[in-house]
């Protein structure tokens, strides 16, 4: 059937067209938004290390491999060479390489990936037990001077015993040595340590411990990193020297021992004294004694002699006669003392019945009553003149008084009049007619109403 013209079809809906570098772009974005910062593991391949200092690579595992890019001021941070083949582990961010159209990982941080794990809860490990305080300074314990028997806690068949036991053969000869047998690597490692250490505090055999074993990688001195480990460590009731590994080996062992050796040797030789060390200290010791007894002999032998030429001269006989001669002396000395010491106390007392006649009371006492009569005399004629000057006085100021007091006024015929108030009246204005009012007299009151004012 032929369509009919009239009836036109439906418009179709506009299209949005995105152009390669819009679409690429929003997929990058849309991957930055989702993802965000992972981490991701992989067997390194295709290493790239152009002249820039970035680097460029890929990720692999059995079924897929990713792209990435670590640029120069990350790359620097890495703490070893990666190598084709080698097992990492990556942080970093999904993006879009918008010149391919391959997406890739923007790698920020790069680490083996065994190692990593292991550093990484060597670190939580570290961490938690220096908080609780198993490292602290505070609680490490000296180590004994010269050790009678020292305690070994290593594998029985390694070379680190055989270092150790050379050393202490060399250093210290007299000190026992004891040896706790234990593996030193694998699972069974830190138990059987932990069990070493326990045995050794118990048995208190020992007067310092040494927990050893020679290098290897992380994973060979894992065992020195057991949690179990530190705590026995903090338990023991003995001294424990740590002894693990070389110079860049640090375990949490090392942390929480005593003392902490770069080497199993290095161990031996902090627990045991050297020998030919100490003899020379005691030769220069000896010397030192034999020196000084002999300078002391010296000195007493000089001693002696004075003592004996001053025991010469203080003889009894001789002291004896020379005191009889004191004495006589003493005896003519007390005797001449006496008489001027008896005159003069006469001569003292005359003087001083001389002044106390001259200080006699009975003089003071008559030179006062004669002051007293004069001051009496004094006092009464001063007191009639006094009297009759106030009375003087109040007589002219009565006067005075008498002229102005307002009873003079009314005596001559004026009155004082006051309101109903009892105010004093000055004006007739000052009162309303029909007001009592009152007049004071010289001798009297009235008391009267208004009936008019002019």
């Amino acid at each position: 059937m032929p369509a009919n013209p009239d009836i036109s079809a439906p418009a179709a809906a506009p299209r949005e067209v995105y152009s390669v570098t819009r679409l690429t772009r929003e997929v990058r974005a849309l991957l930055d938004r989702s993802l965000g910062v992972i981490w991701v593991e992989g067997e390194l391949s295709n290493l790239s290390q152009p002249a820039s200092g970035h680097w460029y690579f890929s990720l692999k595992d059995r079924d897929a491999q990713l792209r990435c890019a670590m640029f120069r001021m990350k790359n620097v941070l890495v703490g070893f060479t990666p190598r084709a083949g080698s097992q990492v582990l990556v942080r970093g961010r999904i993006s879009v390489y918008e010149a391919r159209g391959e997406y890739q990982l923007i790698v920020e941080h790069l680490e083996e990936a065994g190692v990593g794990a292991l550093k990484r809860e060597f670190e939580r490990l570290k961490m938690r037990l220096a908080a609780e305080g198993l490292f602290a300074l505070e609680r490490k314990r000296a180590l004994p001077r010269f050790p009678r028997r020292i305690g070994v806690i290593t594998s029985p068949t390694g070379a680190a015993l055989r270092d150790i036991l050379h050393v202490l053969q060399r250093r210290y000869p007299p000190a026992a040595v004891l040896i706790y047998p234990t593996p030193v690597q694998g699972a069974a490692a830190a138990p059987a340590l932990v069990r070493a250490l326990e045995l050794a505090s118990a048995r208190a055999e020992c007067d310092v411990l040494i927990l050893a074993r020679g290098g290897g990688s992380l994973e060979d001195l894992w065992a020195f990193n057991d949690e179990r480990l530190a705590r026995a460590i903090h338990a023991c009731a003995l001294p424990v020297v740590c002894g693990v590994g070389h110079e860049v080996d640090f375990t949490i062992a090392d942390f929480v021992a005593d003392a902490r050796a770069p080497t199993p040797s290095a161990a031996a030789e902090l627990v045991a004294p050297d020998r030919s060390a100490c003899l020379e200290a005691l030769a220069r010791s000896a010397r030192r004694l034999t020196a000084g007894m002999r300078r002391e002999l010296r000195v007493s032998a000089t001693r002696l002699e004075a003592t004996e030429q001053r025991l010469k001269l203080a003889h009894p006989g001789v002291r004896l006669i020379q005191q009889i001669q004191r004495l006589d002396d003493l005896a003519q000395r007390l005797t001449g003392a006496a008489r001027t010491c008896v005159h003069r106390e006469w001569i003292r007392l005359g003087e001083a019945h001389t002044r106390l006649e001259r200080s006699s009371p009975v003089h003071l006492l008559r030179d006062y009553r004669a002051l007293e009569e004069r001051l009496l005399a004094r006092l009464k004629h001063a007191t009639a003149a006094e009297l009759s000057r106030l009375a003087h006085r109040l007589a002219l100021a009565q006067r005075a008084l008498h002229a102005v007091s307002p009873l003079a006024t009314l005596s001559r015929g004026f009155a004082i009049v006051t309101g109903a108030d009892g105010a004093i009246l000055t004006a007739a204005a000052a009162v309303a007619v029909g007001e009592p009012i009152e007049a004071r007299l010289a001798h009297g009151r009235l008391t009267a109403r208004v009936t008019g004012s002019k």
